[in-house]
């Protein structure tokens, strides 16, 4: 009898033994970051838990089709979303990511507002042991971050300044082309990228002469847009016009992206009456692709964000279930602790004559919202 006992009791030890080692190796189930560092990971599988989805602003109409898309496929997914909007204010943004690792979290989707301001926070996420995707803007100078998901936005900058190439014939006309420049935000990183690939095809064309900037204003740093406002654009554009084109034509401006463009294009109709000129653009925002169809620009890059959703939800999927997300950039986004593993989506050039297929067919926009 007492050896029967003895039996029960080791087996009993045993038994506690093991659960608690199993509980100790479930909470210090630990992960290497992309640059390196080790965080403590909850343990989790795809398509349960919480997702935190911090977005900078509602005043863009894209950050409000990203959120929507994000939400209504992590949903789809079997997520549970919080998904929240910053008012394009740092400490708001913050301040919505601290309760959303507070409130229980489990990984977060953040396009940041500013790159460099996270870091209070997402140093809480690691602690927390939740993961953080960069969502289109790279969050900077932080080992919490797992991967980003973004566009090419090199190909971006690429493609519009193709465009110009194409439109001006710039490799055959003799020139000159009176132009002008209107970048985004300087603390967004994909400025670098998008200014980057537009002036690696046009600064050849800068340097011979043909392409002139009668504003002077050239560098990354002076053609910015704080904010990516239409109106801060709308401002400067108003002052350029004033000073360089009351007696001459203006042939091109290269805008980074749709707010930017629409600015240019607000200032053009209230001050300009020469030959209106070539104005690129991105993201395909209503009214853009309204003046497009208008003939007041030229050409906008398309970005589908359902496609960006979808890729972003899979690399939640991945974390959850503790796996390896798909990547197709490992070399490109060193956000200053490393490199992180990147998903990049196609940009996708409309024009007048694909934007029905591009914008009505597919399913982004119905007739009745670009009219």
């Amino acid at each position: 009898m007492k050896n029967r006992v003895r039996k029960l009791a080791a087996i009993g030890l045993s038994a506690v033994m093991m659960l608690s080692l199993a509980a100790c190796t479930s909470g210090e189930n630990a992960s290497s970051n992309s640059s390196g560092g080790s965080e403590t990971k909850k343990e989790t599988e795809a398509g349960t838990g919480k997702i935190g989805v911090a977005m900078p602003t509602k005043d863009l109409q894209r950050w409000n089709q990203d959120g929507e898309n994000m939400k209504k496929q992590l949903e789809e997914a079997g997520y549970e979303v919080d998904l929240q909007y910053a008012s394009d204010d740092v400490q708001t943004q913050v301040s919505q990511i601290e309760n959303m690792i507070s409130g229980g979290c489990d990984a977060l989707v953040i396009a940041p507002i500013d790159g460099d301001s996270l870091g209070t926070p997402l140093k809480a996420a690691e602690e927390e042991g939740v993961s953080v995707i960069s969502y289109d803007r790279l969050i900077k100078n932080s080992t919490a971050i797992s991967y980003y998901a973004t566009f090419d936005n090199y190909t971006v900058g690429q493609k519009q300044g193709e465009y110009i190439v194409e439109a001006l014939d710039l490799k055959n006309a003799a020139g000159p082309f009176n132009f002008e420049i209107f970048t985004g935000s300087p603390d967004d990183n994909n400025v670098n990228f998008f200014f980057g690939g537009a002036m690696d095809v046009l600064q050849e064309y800068i340097d011979s002469g043909k392409l002139v900037v009668q504003s002077g204003q050239k560098t990354k740093e002076e053609t910015a847009t704080e904010g990516w406002s239409t109106e801060k654009a709308q401002s400067r554009m108003d002052a350029i016009l004033a000073s360089n084109y009351t007696d001459k034509d203006l042939d091109v401006v290269l805008c980074s992206n749709d707010s930017t463009a629409l600015g240019v294009e607000n200032s053009l109709m209230a001050n300009y009456s020469g030959k209106w000129p070539i104005i690129t653009g991105q993201d395909c925002d209503k009214p853009n692709v309204k003046n497009l169809v208008a003939g007041k620009q030229s050409m906008s890059i398309f970005k589908d964000t359902r496609g960006l959703a979808e890729q972003t939800v899979k690399m939640v999927d991945a974390i959850m279930s503790g796996k390896e997300a798909e990547t197709n950039d490992n070399e490109s986004y060193d956000n200053g602790t490393g490199v992180i593993p990147s998903y990049l989506c196609t940009p996708v050039v409309v024009t007048i004559d694909n934007y029905k297929e591009m914008l009505i067919d597919s399913g982004y926009y119905t007739e009745s919202d670009l009219q």
